[in-house]
């Protein structure tokens, strides 16, 4: 029997409630591992984060979370127009390149899956390109929401197409984004 030696990584997490937000949070030491969608468990968290981090070690812990929590509200209130946190994304180099290029989509503005392929000259990698941002860890912190269909049409989004709405909304302005009938043209 072989015994695993390596040590666990402590996995601090916290749910941040704030208006109708509802956001599954956790970090490592080294920086901000998941964001997830108002409608997700813990355990989603958990397998997710796991996945990555075999062995995690969690511990909610609101205190070490308090940056990122401050930063996301702030987002959220329309204080902020981006993030300056460090974050621990554990992916392939493809994956890691699409996340970066994801982050440098400008506020308020939306790009195509092929618009983001041919930014990490990777042209013919549309599809790739989805399944990395499929897997991307920090919604909102890395701006996936950004990113819509060819024709401009609203596309899958690991927080449900009424959040990616609500956030686009948020980031044009809108003050009612339930309301709006495509966000994207408006």
């Amino acid at each position: 029997m072989k015994v695993n030696h390596e040590p666990s990584t402590p996995v601090y997490w916290m749910l941040l409630e704030q208006e109708e937000w509802r956001l599954h949070l956790a970090a490592t030491e080294a920086g901000l591992a998941y964001v997830g969608s108002q409608d997700k468990s813990f355990e989603e968290m958990e397998e997710a984060v796991s996945r990555r981090l075999p062995r995690a070690e969690w511990i909610r812990d609101e205190d070490k979370l308090r940056p990122y929590a401050a930063a996301i509200s702030a987002y959220l209130r329309g204080e902020t127009r981006g993030f300056d946190l460090p974050h621990d994304f554990r992916g392939t180099p493809f994956q890691l390149a699409v996340w970066r290029a994801l982050c440098e989509v400008p506020y308020g503005q939306t790009l195509s899956y092929s618009d983001i392929a041919h930014r990490i000259g990777k042209p013919a990698a549309v599809r790739a390109v989805g399944a990395a941002i499929g897997a991307n860890p920090a919604l909102i912190t890395v701006p996936c929401h950004r990113v819509i269909g060819k024709g401009g049409a609203l596309t899958g989004y690991r927080g449900g197409l009424a959040m990616k709405t609500r956030l686009l909304a948020l980031e044009r302005g809108r003050a009612d984004a339930g309301r709006e009938r495509n966000p994207v043209h408006a």
